[in-house]
């Protein structure tokens, strides 16, 4: 569901200049020249320290988000309207799950273990996505979620899809198609709650109106505050900056929500059509911070739903690995 547009963290800037000292300068040029190309970077191929290292810790943020992405919709399961949604939310978030397998895999063609990746999103070193912080309260909220957020991440996956590491854009190119099927769920699910009953109505706009900041932090900060940029976007790991993304994801999904008579909680909201820009109050930037750095409303809760299954799931993982290994195990 959710993509990365966004690396969080800042890289360690003087280890970066030692390994770059041992980029040799040669293969640097044919490794760029190669980029610039369009061809693909495969796992065998030479590659920057810092390419590989970007990369790592944008795949596994991914794919940490497509996990833990799962989780607020999980809880509807059971309490979704009717049979049908509760077969399709089921569906979707199988689909995650599958999705957070594939780039898990892809990371590990970098050299990183998945057990490392794993113990890593656990100890809060690495991160995910800000949106995946917050309470899905009511059903309108994973209307919103699935329409609007899975929105925003396929913005940010098709661009990706285009990128320089083969194994990556790969896996893109099937989650974007599962992807697609996500969001007419969405549609589907926001649509008939915009038409329904005067209360369906007004639990979607009280939706819409708490999760909008976290919808437009989704891209990540502004690109003039940004600490990452131009290396990454000429080496394709990132494939377009920030910005830009908002606003193509302004552009094709603020109409559909007027066009259904919703409002969303921001009066400067605004294309400017001399530009092509769209003009918005900017988002509480500190908040977002604040909620990736694990001081969110739902940061810890979901966290701990990892490492419960973490460790009730451990005795599976040791089986099916090292069954010369196997003693006894809890009855099912």
């Amino acid at each position: 569901m959710y993509g990365g547009g966004y690396i969080f963290d800042e890289p360690n800037k003087k280890q970066l200049r030692e390994e770059e000292q041992h980029d040799e300068p040669e293969k640097l040029a044919a490794f760029e020249e190669r980029i610039a190309k369009g061809e693909k970077i495969e796992p065998g191929d030479w590659m920057p320290a810092e390419y590989r290292r970007q990369l790592i810790r944008l795949i596994e943020q991914h794919a940490h988000s497509e996990i833990i992405g799962a989780l607020p919709e999980g809880t509807w399961i059971t309490r979704a309207p009717g049979f049908k949604r509760k077969l399709a939310l089921i569906a979707k978030v199988q689909d995650e799950i599958g999705h957070g397998q594939l780039l898990y895999n892809a990371a590990e063609t970098l050299g990183k273990s998945r057990e490392a990746m794993i113990n890593d999103l656990l100890s809060g070193k690495s991160k995910y996505s800000n949106v995946f912080n917050y309470p899905a309260e009511t059903w309108a909220d994973v209307a919103v979620i699935g329409f609007l957020i899975d929105a925003a991440a396929i913005v940010n996956q098709v661009a990706n899809a285009k990128g320089s590491y083969g194994p990556y854009c790969r896996a893109l190119e099937r989650i974007c198609y599962e992807e697609s099927f996500h969001l007419k769920q969405g549609h589907d699910a926001f649509i008939e709650l915009a038409t329904g009953t005067p209360a369906q109505r007004d639990m979607l706009q009280d939706a819409l109106n708490r999760w909008w900041q976290p919808i437009m932090h989704f891209f990540g900060p502004p690109d003039k505050v940004s600490s990452h940029s131009e290396k990454l976007m000429q080496w394709k790991v990132k494939m377009a900056s920030n910005d830009d993304m908002r606003n193509q994801f302004l552009d094709a999904y603020v109409p559909k929500v007027w066009e259904l008579g919703l409002t969303l909680p921001d009066p400067a909201l605004r294309k400017n059509e001399a530009t092509g820009r769209w003009e918005y109050t900017d988002p509480d930037w500190d908040e977002f911070f604040r909620v990736i750095n694990g001081g969110g409303p739902c940061n810890a809760e979901r966290l701990q739903v990892r490492k419960w299954a973490e460790e009730h799931g451990r005795w599976v993982r040791k089986a099916l690995m090292r069954p010369a290994e196997r003693k006894t195990f809890p009855a099912a």
